[in-house]
């Protein structure tokens, strides 16, 4: 992918190797209030308690900047392209101005506002806080263990959760998430796969838009790209682990439907033949 004389976001937040410090609010979770009233029956100053907790999700900062590598520039400049990307399309649909999302850089494990973050999660977009979060050994379990190597898999990856950044932002995952609450198992399983396939369309376009502005595009990228959609289909990533595929638990999509989606955006770049939750069959 061609992104050598491209700029870099100011949404990145690295977390790595970090110390996490409280804000200014300083609010104190339900877990520590409990601890305090413990330690209060102990005959411990709750005080002690109090000023020890740990921050909440909310008030969480880090100190230092975000570490200049190589693999963080790369994360950087595809996260900037796709702001440029969405900030155009945004415009052109009348949608009015793009929020950007952040970007969190991790290792292991990390407050989020939908909870405790975990690496073994994978790469995950939580619209309480419109974070992505990303640990980058993601990438090396990519080439090593789904043989899904490549800069442009990896754009892929980052592209896809940046689409549910734009499917909160459009209040469709607000109506998914109502509509799945009075559904059966594999209703709300299939919902689930519906908003999945629709962030790669998403990403398909966004690579589409790209590839027009800035000739991003190298011979082998889509390859890649379609590689990775493969590898991490619902009845692959299954048949891998359990050895059998069980398709009403599918919550992203089987490997046949996510290369189809992302190659339908890629394709027509246009976003509205990214409606998966019209279309019969996916």
């Amino acid at each position: 992918m061609r992104l050598d004389n491209s700029r870099e976001s100011s949404n990145i937040e690295d977390r790595r190797g970090r110390r996490m410090r409280m804000g200014g609010r300083g609010k104190i979770g339900l877990g520590t209030i409990v601890l305090a009233l413990v330690a209060m029956y102990f005959g411990i100053d709750p005080g002690i308690v109090l000023q020890n907790a740990p921050p909440t999700a909310e008030d969480a900062t880090y100190d230092a900047e975000p570490s200049a590598t190589p693999e963080t520039r790369f994360v950087s400049k595809v996260l900037a392209d796709t702001e440029d990307a969405w900030e155009a399309i945004f415009q052109q649909q009348g949608w009015g101005r793009y929020r950007q999302p952040k970007l969190v850089l991790f290792n292991g494990a990390t407050p989020t506002a939908c909870g405790t973050g975990q690496s073994a999660m994978g790469p995950f977009y939580c619209p309480g806080d419109s974070k992505i979060y990303l640990d980058l050994s993601f990438f090396k379990q990519m080439e090593q263990q789904l043989d899904s190597p490549g800069d442009f898999a990896q754009a892929y990856v980052i592209a896809h959760e940046v689409a549910h950044h734009v499917q909160h932002l459009r209040g469709i995952t607000d109506q998914v998430d109502q509509a799945r609450r009075g559904a059966g198992a594999a209703a709300a399983n299939q919902l689930s796969v519906r908003v999945e396939l629709q962030a790669d369309c998403l990403a398909g376009a966004w690579a589409r838009h790209s590839d027009a502005q800035g000739n991003t595009l190298e011979p082998g990228d889509i390859e890649e790209a379609l590689n990775a959609a493969s590898a991490i289909g619902d009845d692959r990533l299954q048949r891998r682990s359990q050895g059998y595929v069980v398709p009403d638990s599918f919550t992203h999509g089987s490997s046949e439907q996510r290369v189809r989606w992302f190659t339908r955006g890629l394709k027509s770049g246009d976003i509205a033949q990214c409606d998966t939750f019209g279309a019969a069959p996916l």
